[in-house]
């Protein structure tokens, strides 16, 4: 069953190379090892130990309520953030200073447990999507454009675990394509309407569908914090393993998104599957430049 990936950023016009460069290639599989092999659970169970994943299976209803409700809402921030101020300059060492920033927010809600979650997502949300507005933009995207804009915020919604579907390709373009048409459709009411409601259907559907992905990831977190560890540093730690989890996806994704404009989208599908299925790294071999 193939996926429509027509979100992808066609290349422009003029050259187009039918091989990678070998520092494209590198780039790409860097790409790879970041959008197929990065998980928050991971980062967490190797910070805090085994408990993390045990309490997986243990979410309480109530706690998973608050957890959707608070994804959610921190969606719909995020979504006004994308549309209303990412062209703005980017911040000098944006990464460190927004890991810093969101570390001292997971230390207030560490400290204060669920009841703070409401307030705490949004903030650290809001911190995530300028940092990763700051990465696409080193990679050549153009931050002024809503298309980009909203590529921004479905970095929120790749991390693939958890995810069954029937696609004989990589997690992430089968994410990317599940998402295309939410992805299309909430651009072109952007670009045709110069305004930002959220509570358009165009813009609903998008949003819903990050805030679902971004949801079980959350979780993640929520339980992170629950665990008794270092209570306001356990939560700054968690919090940073949470912010550095999305700029490694962001990386991932606007390296691909340079080489789709540079390459086309059907060439860099086909190699980045090819490298993704590669069970040995010694199996891939980087073309000639």
């Amino acid at each position: 069953m193939s996926v429509d990936t027509s979100e992808a950023v066609e290349p422009p016009q003029g050259r187009r190379s039918g091989v990678m460069s070998a520092g494209d290639h590198a780039a790409l599989m860097e790409a790879v090892r970041r959008l197929e092999h990065t998980s928050l659970m991971v980062r967490l169970a190797a910070m805090l130990g085994r408990q993390v994943s045990f309490a997986a299976q243990l979410v309480p209803v109530r706690a998973a309520q608050v957890v959707n409700k608070a994804a959610a809402a921190a969606m719909r921030v995020a979504l006004h953030a994308a549309l209303a101020s990412l062209s703005s300059a980017p911040i000098r060492n944006s990464a460190r200073i927004h890991r810093v920033m969101v570390a001292a927010s997971g230390a207030a809600g560490g400290a204060l447990g669920i009841a703070s979650l409401p307030i705490e997502l949004p903030v650290s949300t809001g911190l995530m999507l300028r940092s990763i507005a700051d990465i696409a933009r080193a990679e050549g995207e153009d931050i002024g454009q809503p298309e980009t804009a909203l590529a921004c915020l479905q970095v929120f919604a790749l991390d693939g675990r958890g995810l069954e579907t029937e696609f004989s390709e990589s997690t992430y373009f089968a994410l990317r394509g599940l998402m295309a048409r939410s992805v299309t459709e909430a651009a072109r009411y952007v670009a045709s309407r110069g305004l930002i409601d959220e509570t358009a259907p165009a813009l609903l559907r998008f949003t819903t569908q990050v805030a679902s992905r971004f949801g079980v990831v959350v979780s993640q977190k929520f339980l992170a914090q629950a665990t008794p560890v270092l209570g306001a540093l356990g939560g700054a730690a968690v919090n940073l393993a949470f912010i550095e989890h999305f700029q490694s996806l962001a990386k991932g994704h606007f390296i691909v998104r340079r080489l789709e404009r540079k390459y086309g989208a059907d060439l860099v599908k086909a190699e980045y599957s090819r490298i993704a299925a590669a069970r040995d790294p010694d199996e891939i071999v980087t073309p000639a430049a």
